[in-house]
């Protein structure tokens, strides 16, 4: 079959891994000019590695990204360092990124608090139980079981971070897989995740897929009943057996608005959060006791949700001895923080540096990026499962495989590579 695929992120590349092997003929369409999507990175000069737009890494339960890895023969590749997370309490960070840890931070006290925390979190570890879960939001269940104080000092602060005004409406189902699917160790790719991006599009073409950067797509169409589908891009017009879109459900909908009336009101139905992410690159490290992920309560002040310092996680030789720290935050559509220049957001954003390291001044910034996207966290309300949209949609030979749709799991790049290739298996059916 002659096949397109629209978006050239981790997934789109891994549906055209599974349909080049099985002898299909394979075209991406990418409107940027580098592949990866919202994983693709920048290098600056000097920079041995480079450096992701939105902060990522792998858990080691990542086993749809790592076992794609494994059978490209590239496993020597990925690292796993041991990196620390930590939470705020009375002024003072602590690490809670492990049982251990979490059982000896202080926030909770050494009571009931302590026990039902503790107990929550191993039934949610244990539970395969999710779909009884999504009838519950994460306030309700979490008051019920965790109870009040629990929830208000450890839960909610990230439902809030992460969700902002629909943070009251989110279901359980989230919570558990969050907890379910993540691991104390994370790892990352030698080079960062662009180099394994482009060494992945270049394996790609070596099997007979045609990349097309800087192309993007204006629509989908069927000319005839029966006949193929049509591609409208930047670079003509070309007929297709069949498509696969990877990107957000908004743009499908504008590529195709001869989808089914109700399958369009299901893609736009779904709601998600944007990001903005700023990076910098500083002279000096902001945590001199080696964190590397600082969560931010929004009760306490800070302007954004989290604060990492990569080169805490991997070393700062890789980027010329430059420092690199993101602050980013999830944000509704029309946030203030979407129209901020990068010198306005890095004043928005310094007095938090200041407050994890009081010695830090603003001298110390070499250089400031901003990357923003509206469509990086979909939003899961209760009984959510009902809301995903088929893979397969209602027009013959276009299919669909977005981060929307791998609920209940979380977004990133190894969910986006199961439902690539899960796609890629109806495809070819």
């Amino acid at each position: 079959m002659k096949i397109a695929i629209i978006g050239a992120g981790f997934g789109g590349m891994a549906a055209a891994y599974d349909l080049a092997k099985a002898g299909h003929f394979v075209t991406i369409y990418e409107a940027a000019d580098f592949v990866g999507g919202l994983a693709s990175g920048f290098q600056e000069p000097g920079w041995d590695w480079s450096v992701e737009k939105f902060y990522h890494h792998w858990f080691a339960s990542d086993r749809h990204m790592l076992g794609l890895i494994e059978e490209l023969g590239w496993s020597e590749d990925v690292i796993f360092p041991r990196p620390f997370t930590v939470l705020l309490h009375n002024n003072k960070w602590y690490p809670f990124d492990s049982i251990l840890k979490a059982l000896t931070f202080p926030g909770l006290g050494w009571g009931l608090n302590k026990l039902r925390f503790g107990l929550v979190g191993l039934y949610l570890r244990l539970s395969n139980n999710w779909k009884a879960l999504e009838k519950y939001t994460v306030e309700e269940w979490m008051r019920r079981w965790a109870g009040r104080t629990v929830y208000e000092k450890m839960w909610q602060p990230l439902v809030i971070g992460k969700f902002g005004p629909y943070y009251k409406d989110i279901n359980m189902a989230w919570m558990w897989a969050r907890l379910k699917a993540r691991t104390t160790r994370l790892g990352t790719f030698k080079g960062g995740f662009q180099a394994f991006a482009d060494r992945f599009a270049d394996h790609l073409r070596g099997m007979g897929v045609e990349i097309r950067l800087g192309t993007g797509v204006a629509s989908i169409d069927r000319a005839q009943a029966e006949g193929p589908l049509m591609i409208e891009a930047d670079s003509g017009v070309e007929m297709y057996d069949q498509v696969l879109v990877t990107a957000s459900p908004g743009l499908l909908a504008r590529l195709c608005p001869q989808l089914p009336e109700t399958y369009l009101e299901g893609l736009l139905g779904l709601k998600s959060m944007g990001a903005v992410v700023m990076v910098t690159a500083l002279e000096h490290r902001i945590s001199e006791r080696g964190y590397y992920w600082f969560n931010l309560p929004k009760d306490a002040g800070f302007p954004m949700l989290a604060l990492v310092e990569h080169t805490n996680f991997v070393s700062p030789e890789h980027f010329g001895g430059d420092h690199i720290v993101y602050a980013g935050d999830y944000l509704e559509a029309g946030h203030e923080y979407f129209s901020l220049s990068e010198a306005e957001l890095l004043e928005r954003f310094a007095p938090a540096f200041k407050r994890i390291n009081p010695k830090f001044e603003m001298d110390w910034v070499k250089k400031v990026w901003v990357f923003k996207t509206a469509y990086a966290q979909p939003v899961p309300l209760v009984d959510h499962s009902r809301n995903i949209p088929d893979i397969q949609t209602p027009l013959e030979g276009l299919f669909f495989a977005s981060m929307s749709q791998v609920y209940p799991w979380d977004r990133g790049t190894n969910f986006a590579v199961e439902i690539g290739r899960r796609a890629a298996r109806l495809m070819m059916e």
